[in-house]
């Protein structure tokens, strides 16, 4: 059988709660009077129906609110009956205090329950030490340890309970939370790579279907690469669903000047000689792709640049070309917008590429902007903050990493 913390919760302060009275109560039922036996089932209902309201409602995560009136009837329950049996006070005030402090401790701040329960130590420490019969300092000590121990030992299992489901709770959310990211990254992945792959099909189907009557040869040929394209797509998506995908910032502008060849656009390409962290490389890869791909799906452009370059501790990207970017089917964004506030692909409130785009930069404390450039331009500008392990020896030494947003000029 598994013992759930509420359960063990329960069973400790049960097992505390009778362990401490049993004694009190085999002495009244065989020594005291019938008044007696009164006053005690008086005195431990009185007691002990606030300190199960307590439990109960801390064991339930309930906040208390209000002034604590079941906390002011169990303590009168601890104290008044003692003056009803004569010498044998003490047999009443010894086992109920310790629990009360229990009581204190859940159901006010601890800046007020912490003196409380040192006042009960020093009282009992005071009393066990001078008034009964036989009363000794070290009598006195183990009444008032055994006023803390109880008390706080009472506080942490029924806060355990508390914790533990906030901890369950906190994994459940975090599952959850997982589940979403990964959601999130299938279908960034598939957007930014899939959408780059079908433009280049369709690009190639066009013109293979334009050129089949003229020259055959090459529309054989244009159509042999979409064959290849769409493999490289169907391999795409199984790396994508298996989260093992790895981009190369050099084979990918490869992949764009060829791509932009073929759509008619003259490319020039100015990359930095420098070997890129994994990381950095595989952002900047995702921002050529999705640059290149808005120029060919979304722009009338005849130009376009790819470079990169070092900004002092950092490497920028910069893909420009001179037809304007339509935004994944809006309008473009009005001049000087950029991707803080008219963003994806151009439109304005945000489409799925650069808002994906921006994620990524983010994710390794990049940033990424997106904005009109001229009266019919564009430019995607990325910057990325670079590794000390993969900047040395290739910078000036000169810039910071904290980057909130790129600078761009022109």
């Amino acid at each position: 059988m598994r013992i759930t913390p509420q359960g063990l919760a329960v069973a400790v302060v049960g097992t505390i709660s009778v362990g401490f009275t049993i004694n009190l109560i085999a002495s009244v039922l065989m020594y005291g009077s019938l008044p007696h036996d009164g006053i005690m089932v008086a005195g431990m209902a009185g007691f002990f129906v606030p300190h199960y309201l307590h439990i109960r409602a801390a064991l339930r995560g309930h906040a208390f609110r209000g002034f604590p009136v079941a906390l002011l009837v169990q303590a009168a329950a601890a104290y008044a009956p003692a003056f009803a049996f004569g010498d044998d006070w003490y047999y009443w005030i010894s086992p109920m205090v310790p629990i009360l402090m229990g009581s204190v401790l859940l159901r006010l701040r601890f800046a007020v329950a912490l003196p409380i329960v040192a006042c009960a130590m020093a009282v009992h420490a005071w009393v066990f030490t001078t008034v009964p019969p036989g009363g000794s300092l070290a009598t006195g000590f183990y009444f008032a340890i055994t006023v803390f121990v109880t008390g706080f030992v009472i506080y942490a299992v029924t806060r355990l309970v508390v914790v533990t489901r906030e901890l369950e709770r906190a994994r459940a959310d975090l599952a959850e939370a997982a589940v979403l990211k990964e959601r999130l990254r299938i279908s960034r992945d598939l957007h930014d790579g899939l959408g780059h792959s079908l433009s280049a099909i369709a690009l190639k189907g066009d013109l293979a279907r334009r050129l089949v009557e003229r020259d055959p040869a090459v529309a054989a040929g244009e159509l042999e690469e979409l064959v290849r394209v769409a493999r490289d797509a169907a391999q795409d998506v199984r790396q994508v669903v298996r989260g093992f995908r790895e981009m190369s910032l050099s084979q990918e502008v490869d992949r764009g000047v060829a791509l932009l060849t073929a759509a008619g656009v003259r490319c020039h390409v100015n990359l930095v000689d420098v070997e890129w962290s994994k990381a950095v490389s595989e952002t900047l890869a995702w921002g050529v792709r999705e640059g290149v791909t808005n120029v060919v799906r979304h722009s009338r452009a005849t130009t376009c640049s790819i470079t990169t370059s070092r900004r002092g501790r950092a490497v920028r990207l910069e893909v420009v070309n001179d037809g304007r970017i339509e935004g994944d089917g809006g309008p473009s964004p009005a001049p000087g917008a950029s991707a803080g506030g008219a963003s994806a692909g151009g439109r304005s409130g945000g489409g799925s590429g650069l808002a994906g785009l921006r994620e990524r930069a983010e994710q390794v404390g990049g940033s990424m902007v997106a904005e009109r450039v001229g009266a019919s331009g564009f430019r995607l500008v990325m910057e990325i903050p670079v590794p000390d392990a993969s900047s040395q020896g290739t910078a000036d030494g000169s810039g910071t990493s904290e980057l909130s947003r790129p600078e761009v000029t022109g």
